[in-house]
């Protein structure tokens, strides 16, 4: 009997142990561990930003500081393809807007631990592409702070192009971060600028003498044009929204110069447009000259249908370009 309740004893001890253990002992330890993990991977982040504005990972740097939790700040990942053996010109030129957003950024008043700009190029992360199944670059992607990346997180790079301003727009509406780009400077346009009034300065001078030219209906007429040319093409857009000059698929190697949907366009295809425009404009010019030229009636008819082959095929073409954009359009012209 003694026996017995020695052993109680016993045991009621140990359990009394064990209680005031679990009482003295500070709660959240698993927590603690987890927020010193937290604050490693933020020191760390912040240690690469101060180095390099934006940061190259790897495929393990992107699991452990991008996807992998505990994570309190936001990533914006730039999946790119910068080797020279990928001919990828639109990479390069995505980099360097990338670069001066980043940059912007990493020397602003208001930079923080909250924003990180990074990098991952398919030669040296090719597993983290395969990881999400991305089959394109460039692509720019926002990995927020809690929860997994929505379908808005992704940058809608073929409809708004690459510019620094335009990524910097699309920040603010995924984290409410707001960035003022600045751009260093760039005196190549004031130095055109400046050649252009001495070569028009230059040439007036020489023919201070003789300026009849100034009135020559034919040469204001052709600038006109030009300038017709130039805004209809949409020139005006390439030079806001800062589209690719065209898009190489990674898979195949093909190079697309026209654009698939009615909301973006490539700058090769301004250029083919303006070509096509000029090209029907030319057979218009030849018409209007067949018709009231009073020269040889051969001559004549030679460029009237000069003019009009000029005229009919190329406007084909180009109805063939708006059917290809704009899906379901009913009508064609000798080209489909």
């Amino acid at each position: 009997m003694a026996s017995f309740w020695t052993k109680t004893s016993a045991n009621l001890s140990v359990l009394s142990v064990f209680f005031l253990l679990l009482i003295c002992l500070p709660p959240g330890g698993g927590q603690k561990k987890k927020e010193n993990l937290l604050s490693e991977k933020v020191d760390q982040m912040m240690e690469w930003s101060s180095r390099r504005s934006v940061v190259r990972m790897n495929g393990d740097k992107f699991r452990r500081f991008v996807k992998a939790p505990p994570r309190n700040y936001s990533v914006i990942v730039m999946f790119t393809a910068l080797q020279p053996q990928r001919q990828c010109s639109v990479c390069r030129q995505a980099n360097e807007e990338y670069q001066v957003l980043a940059n912007s950024w990493r020397y602003s008043s208001a930079f923080s631990n909250k924003l990180f700009f990074t990098v991952v190029d398919y030669d040296e992360g090719a597993d983290v592409f395969q990881q999400l199944n991305m089959n394109s670059a460039p692509t720019f992607m926002h990995f927020p702070a809690k929860g997994k990346p929505k379908r808005a997180d992704t940058f809608d790079l073929q409809r708004i192009g690459f510019a620094s301003e335009q990524l910097a727009k699309w920040i603010a509406d995924r984290t409410d971060v707001q960035i003022r780009v600045f751009r260093p400077p760039n005196y190549s346009g004031t130095i055109a600028l400046a050649l252009l009034v001495s070569l028009v300065g230059g040439l007036l001078y020489l023919r201070r003498n003789n300026l009849e030219f100034i009135y020559n209906k034919t040469g204001w007429a052709m600038a006109a044009l030009c300038v017709v040319f130039a805004m209809t093409s949409g020139q005006m857009w390439n030079h806001i929204r800062g589209p690719p000059y065209a898009h190489k698929n990674p898979q195949n190697g093909q190079v697309s110069y026209i654009h698939g949907s009615s909301q973006a366009q490539f700058v090769a295809e301004s250029h083919i447009i303006l070509l096509l425009n000029a090209a029907i404009t030319m057979g218009m010019v030849l018409l209007n000259e067949a018709a009231t030229s009073k020269g040889d009636v051969g001559k004549r008819r030679i460029i009237c249908l000069v003019g009009l082959g000029l005229v009919v095929f190329f406007f084909s073409f180009l109805l063939s370009i708006f059917r290809s954009k704009y899906h379901g359009y009913p009508y064609s012209f000798l080209i489909k």
